[in-house]
């Protein structure tokens, strides 16, 4: 990846890391001179939740978001929602918390909508109420960009404006409908809308 992403960059191409966040900083630091963005999954926010579904450790995870806060690159956290394993409102608002404190409330955070397969078959389909709770703790404590994930259509996939409260961006699934930013601002009010735009 470290090879290809230097490559890229020097002929132009932006390039973003998907990643369950376990790598250490010294080559999380030098991998990130030549990406655009990152993309972490943030599994859950109990140990427990780690060790018995991953069969890993959270700790490490949040240092690597603490390092990419420091590095200075933009990223972005998605948390898959799987009923019963990590889908309590104590949950959110404890990881919500721990997001404003120590990667700031611009953060964007996807609560996405777990479907059965692979190895977890035997759970339903995440209620979309509960992504809508996620997402209302997440906006309930502070932070500006929560939106719910894997629900094609659904309002909370939109970007708001944190002052207005205006459509910044429409979606419809991974598609833009509409976009409303002017200069990296929202047309209405002003306001810089961080992130990585075309």
């Amino acid at each position: 990846m470290y090879d290809t992403a230097r490559l890229g960059k020097e002929h132009g191409l932006k390039s973003v890391m998907i990643s369950n966040g376990y790598i250490q900083e010294k080559p999380l630091t030098e991998l990130c001179q030549y990406l655009s963005a990152v993309k972490i999954d943030l599994k859950g926010f109990t140990e427990k939740f780690y060790q018995e579904t991953c069969t890993g450790e959270l700790k490490p995870v949040l240092n690597t978001l603490t390092t990419l806060k420091k590095i200075g690159i933009w990223f972005e956290i998605v948390v898959l929602v799987i009923p019963t394993l990590n889908d309590s409102a104590k949950e959110f608002q404890e990881m919500c918390l721990w997001i404003r404190e120590n990667l700031g409330p611009d953060v964007p955070v996807h609560f996405t909508r777990f479907h059965p397969t692979y190895k977890i078959k035997n759970l339903p389909p995440t209620p979309v109420k509960t992504l809508e709770m996620a997402r209302k703790v997440a906006l309930d404590t502070g932070l500006h960009f929560p939106y719910v994930g894997n629900v094609p259509g659904h309002e909370g996939e939109n970007t708001y404006c944190p002052s207005c409260h205006n459509i910044v961006i429409r979606r419809a699934g991974f598609s833009i409908r509409e976009n409303h930013l002017k200069n990296d601002t929202c047309k209405g009010c002003g306001q810089p809308i961080p992130g990585i735009w075309a």
